[in-house]
């Protein structure tokens, strides 16, 4: 006890030494005003720091439970919306579509040349059609290839499924280009023999194609299930929305994408053509197809395969005359206003028949656009060859369209869309505006390059009769290809996207080809306009489809800007259908679980 108090007694002396050594005098007022507030504040500090921890406590527990939820209205507009993982099962479907279009680019480059030369001309040919012949045959086979999608979707919707349609489509075309190589062999071929067989050739590869176009895109799109906006936590904390609208948007350029990898094969054909023969070109996208088939067949068990609806492309029809013969009032079709009628669909289906036909009404003016997209594959080839190539063939450049595409679509898919999502949502009909000027762009772009093509020596207003063209460079005519490349971009993505969101569930085929016939119905303009597609008429020809094309854009933009205000309401169609949720919800239950063995 003694030494305890011995102790206490000793820290007292050495404190008041402390303090006195510490200051000669007592400390001022203002000295213990900073002394209390600093304590004040340290005490302050403590408190929003405990505060904050408690808060990031509760954030912590809450994020667990957010994961998963549907949004609110609020961070639907606030938080930052991503797409969902795109299954294995659809990468397998997007390699059917690049063997296809390795095939069908690959076989259409040489095309203008094989149709408009002949085997004594430079470049090389072997129909002798001349420019405007083979220009109307070109656009002859566009529309064919585009107008047999309806017949795809129809029987793919009503009878046979998607997934035996593709597989049926890979056999029409497997034997579409064998008689298409057979006959372009020059040792056992004539003139004659070598028409007879590219007619009936393209004929039988547009059915393929048909068949194939209509059920691939849509296909590829079914593997991705069908859910609602959801909140997801990443790693650092974010929360974010997993959009399954930006996943289908994806899904398509990622899709296109696959297009222009493939068609990068007229860089092979071509070369292939100038060098060894039209016959190596066909030969190459003969043996490539095979590829198609067998992903299609590696993937028959990893894949959703929407069941076939019953009669539901006939139901459609009448939903629709029902509206139309009733002052154009879709309500009039619905059961619940007209119980007594005892129609065969639902009040929902109503609405998806509505949605669908507004977006009918958005392909209208596609048409336009397509001529101007045609001029890629036909005008812009014999441009090339009224110029000096250094060596290139002339049907080259089309290949630096796909390669435009394939860097800008990562771009855009991964850099710009998201950029500009973070300050404002960039709805379809704004993207299919700009592919529209942007295609007025090319048309522009080709006229001013035309205009100097006939500017220069030595054979001016008729370079076609040049054995080396005029004297200006084939590399000038690669912007026309990015213009074109980017108008794909916001213009044939989109559509393709408007087209399978817009249908109801079980004929997304048939909507589907109803946006591919309108490329066909530019196809048949483009026939029509072919008589003016020679020298020296051609500054006009690209100046008239450049206006065209601008005045068409910006009426497409009047009439349906309005339909972007509408496009989250029509998303959510698509998940309110209660029977086709009971329809997709075990197939895509099956397919997972057989992903995940």
């Amino acid at each position: 006890m003694l030494e305890n108090k011995d102790h206490i007694q000793a820290a007292e002396q050495q404190s008041d030494v402390a303090f006195t050594s510490s200051s000669d005098a007592a400390p001022s007022d203002e000295k213990l005003h900073n002394i209390v507030q600093t304590d004040s504040i340290d005490e302050e500090t403590k408190v929003k720091k405990a505060n904050s921890n408690e808060l990031n406590y509760i954030d912590d527990s809450l994020g667990d439970e957010d994961e998963g939820r549907e949004p609110t209205e609020h961070e639907m507009k606030t938080l930052r919306h991503v797409a969902d993982r795109i299954p294995y099962a659809a990468w397998l479907v997007a390699v059917v579509e690049l063997a296809e279009r390795f095939s069908y680019y690959g076989l259409s480059a040489p095309f203008q040349n094989y149709m408009q030369h002949g085997p004594h001309d430079h470049p090389k040919g072997m129909l002798a059609l001349k420019q405007q012949g083979a220009t109307a045959l070109s656009y002859f086979f566009q529309f064919w290839c585009y107008v047999t999608p309806i017949f795809g979707g129809w029987i793919a919707d009503t009878y046979w499924g998607k997934y035996k349609t593709l597989f049926v489509a890979c056999f029409v075309y497997i034997i579409g280009i064998l008689i298409l190589f057979v006959t372009s062999i020059p040792s056992i071929t004539s003139r004659n023999t070598a028409l007879g067989g590219y007619v009936t050739a393209i004929i039988i590869i547009g059915v393929g194609t048909g068949l194939i176009k209509s059920n691939v895109s849509p296909y590829l799109a079914d593997q991705v299930p069908k859910r609602k906006p959801r909140i997801s936590i990443r790693k650092n904390g974010e929360r974010v929305i997993v959009d399954p609208n930006i996943t289908v948007q994806n899904i398509f350029l990622w899709f296109y994408l696959m297009i222009n990898i493939g068609s990068l094969s007229v860089i092979a054909t071509t070369e292939l053509e100038a060098h060894v023969g039209f016959w190596a070109a066909y030969l190459l996208p003969f043996c490539f197809f095979f590829l198609a088939l067998i992903s299609l067949v590696a993937g028959k068990n990893k894949s959703v395969d929407i069941p076939v609806s019953d009669r539901i492309i006939s139901k459609t029809f009448k939903c629709a005359w029902v509206g139309l013969t009733n002052g154009f009032n879709l309500e009039n079709a619905k059961p619940s206003v007209h119980p007594e009628k005892e129609f065969p669909w639902t009040d929902h289906f109503v609405e998806e028949v509505r949605r669908a036909l507004y977006a009918c009404k958005v392909f209208v003016f596609y048409p336009v656009y397509w001529v101007t997209y045609g001029q890629m594959l036909n005008n812009f080839v014999s441009q090339a060859g009224q110029m000096r190539a250094h060596g290139l063939p002339n049907d080259f450049l089309q290949a630096f369209d796909s390669i435009c595409i394939i860097i800008f679509i990562p771009i855009m898919e991964r850099f710009v869309y998201p950029f500009i999502r973070r300050f404002t949502p960039m709805k379809p009909i704004t993207k299919i505006f700009f592919g529209f000027m942007f295609g007025t762009g090319a048309m522009i772009y080709a006229a001013v390059l035309q205009h100097y093509i006939y500017k220069s020596g030595p054979c001016y207003d008729d370079p076609s009769s040049c054995p080396n063209g005029n004297n200006i460079h084939i590399a000038l005519q690669t912007p026309a290809y990015w213009l074109i490349a980017m108008s794909e971009i916001f213009a044939s993505v989109t559509g393709l996207e408007y087209a399978y969101t817009k249908a109801p569930v079980s004929m997304k085929s048939f909507i589907m080809a109803l946006f591919l016939v309108t490329n066909a119905f530019g196809s048949a303009i483009g026939i029509a306009l072919s008589p003016v597609s020679k020298d020296p008429k051609m500054v006009w020809t690209y100046t008239g489809l450049a206006v065209a094309c601008f005045i068409g854009g910006c009426a497409f933009w009047v009439i349906y800007s309005s339909y972007n205000s509408k496009e989250d309401s029509w998303n959510e169609l698509e998940y309110e259908n209660e029977l086709d949720e009971a329809v997709l919800r075990p197939v895509h239950s099956l397919a997972h679980s057989v992903r995940s063995i």
